[in-house]
C-alpha cells in the first residue's frame, strides 16, 4: 500500500478529548464525534500498525521511556482519547500452557493458554505458600511519567491489573479444582477470594492517587456463550461483591467503572447495573447479545463499549465491516452512551485492514 494512501485512511482528523470520552460514557449529552475504545490491542497488531504508518520513526529506542511515547503515538493515531495505564512489576503465577500461534501476524514463542484443570493452589499448603504478589512494591514510575508528560487532551485508563475476581479464582485454582472446592473445599475458596480482594483494593488504591487517571475499567471473564461459569448465588458472592468495592472506590474518587466480562451474564445484569453500579458494559458478540440489542435493553442505565463481533471482522470484506459499524452506530450513537469498538480486543488475528477500516468509519460517521 503506497503512502498516500495510507494517509487517505485517515483523512478525518481526531482530536483527543477524554472529557468527551467520559461524558458519552456517562450518557451525558450528545457526543460531537464517536470515541472509539479497546480492552487492549495485541501487542503485534501495534507493531504492525507503527511499520506500516511510520508512527513509531521519530521515537528513539534508547529512550528509558520509549515505551510510553510509543503508547501514546499509536494511541492519538488510532484516534483514542487515552492510554492504558497500571502499576508495574507484580504478576500472579499460573499454570500457562503454550501452542502454535497460527496467527497471521504470529506470536513468537506460541500463544500461551491457562490450564484450568488444576491451578497452582489446590490446597491450603499450597495456599500457604503461593507468592502473592504484594501492591506496595510495584511501580508507579509510568503513572508517574503520564502525569508530567500526557498531552492534554489525553487520560490514564487504569486496567488490567486489578478486579480479576472470576479469572482469578478460576486461574490459581484451575475451573474443575474450583467446581469441586466450591462443595468440598468452601472455606478455601473464601481465602483465596478474599486475598484477591484484598490484592485489587491495595492495587487500585495506589491507582486512584495519579489525577490523569480518569477511567477505571475492571476486566473479569465471568461466563461463556450459554451462561455463568459459575451459579448466579457463587457470582454474587465471590465476584460481584468484589466488584462492588471497585465501584464504590472508583466513584468515591470521582472515576467512572466500566467493566469488561465475557459471556452471558443475562442472569446477573440486574446486579451489575443496580448493586454494583457498573457504569458502562464491554465485551459482546454475536451469539450471544449485540451491541444494538444491549443498548435497546440497557442504554437508558449504562454506557455500551465496542461490540463489533470478532469473528464478524476476521470473516469479512473492508467494504462489510464499514457498512457494519454504520448500522451499529447508526443504532446506538446518538444520545451518547456507546463507544465503538471491538466485542473483545484487538486479537493478533483480526485482519489489520478491517480493525483500520472500523476505526476510519467510526471517524467519518459525523463528519
Amino acid at each position: 500500500m503506497d503512502r498516500a494512501r495510507r494517509h487517505r485512511l485517515f483523512e478525518v482528523a481526531v482530536t483527543p478529548d477524554w472529557e468527551g470520552l467520559r461524558r458519552c460514557i456517562l450518557r451525558e449529552g450528545e457526543p460531537t464525534r464517536v470515541h472509539h475504545i479497546e480492552l487492549f490491542l495485541d501487542q503485534e497488531i501495534q507493531d504492525a500498525v507503527a511499520e506500516r504508518h511510520g508512527v513509531w520513526e521519530d521515537i528513539d529506542p534508547a529512550d528509558p521511556f520509549a515505551p510510553l511515547r510509543k503508547e501514546i503515538a499509536l494511541q492519538s493515531f488510532l484516534g483514542y482519547d487515552y492510554v492504558r495505564g497500571n502499576l508495574e512489576g507484580m504478576t500472579f503465577s499460573y499454570g500457562v500452557r503454550t501452542t502454535e500461534d497460527t496467527a497471521g501476524l504470529a506470536r513468537a514463542g506460541g500463544r500461551g493458554f491457562v490450564d484450568l484443570h488444576r491451578g497452582p493452589i489446590a490446597s491450603w499448603e499450597d495456599f500457604e505458600a503461593y507468592p502473592w504478589p504484594v501492591p506496595a512494591a510495584a511501580s508507579t514510575a509510568a503513572l508517574e511519567w503520564y502525569e508530567e508528560h500526557l498531552p492534554e487532551g489525553m487520560c490514564v485508563m487504569a486496567v488490567g491489573g486489578f478486579g480479576h475476581f472470576a479469572e482469578g479464582l478460576s486461574f490459581l485454582m484451575g475451573y474443575e479444582t474450583l467446581c469441586m472446592a466450591l462443595c468440598e473445599k468452601r472455606d478455601l475458596v473464601e481465602a483465596i477470594a478474599k486475598r484477591i480482594t484484598d490484592f485489587s483494593v491495595m492495587y487500585l488504591r495506589r491507582v486512584l492517587q495519579f489525577d490523569r487517571v480518569k477511567l477505571i475499567w475492571g476486566s473479569d471473564d465471568m461466563g461463556f456463550r450459554n451462561g455463568l461459569l459459575l451459579g448466579p448465588d457463587d457470582t454474587r458472592e465471590f465476584m460481584l461483591e468484589g466488584h462492588k468495592i471497585m465501584a464504590r472506590m472508583a466513584h468515591d474518587a470521582g472515576r467512572p467503572y466500566l467493566l469488561h466480562s465475557c459471556g452471558d451474564l443475562s442472569s446477573i445484569m440486574e446486579d451489575l447495573i443496580e448493586e454494583v453500579r457498573i457504569d458502562a458494559k464491554h465485551s459482546y458478540e454475536d451469539t450471544i447479545q449485540t451491541p444494538i440489542q444491549a443498548k435497546r435493553e440497557y442504554g437508558d442505565r449504562m454506557a455500551i463499549l465496542g461490540g463489533i463481533d470478532i469473528d464478524f471482522l476476521c470473516r469479512s470484506t473492508v467494504d462489510e465491516v464499514r457498512c457494519r459499524v454504520r448500522e451499529t452506530l447508526e443504532a446506538c450513537q446518538y444520545g451518547g452512551g456507546y463507544c465503538l469498538g471491538t466485542g473483545n480486543s484487538v486479537a493478533n488475528y483480526i485482519p489489520l485492514d478491517n480493525y483500520l477500516a472500523m476505526l476510519d468509519e467510526g471517524r467519518r460517521f459525523l463528519a
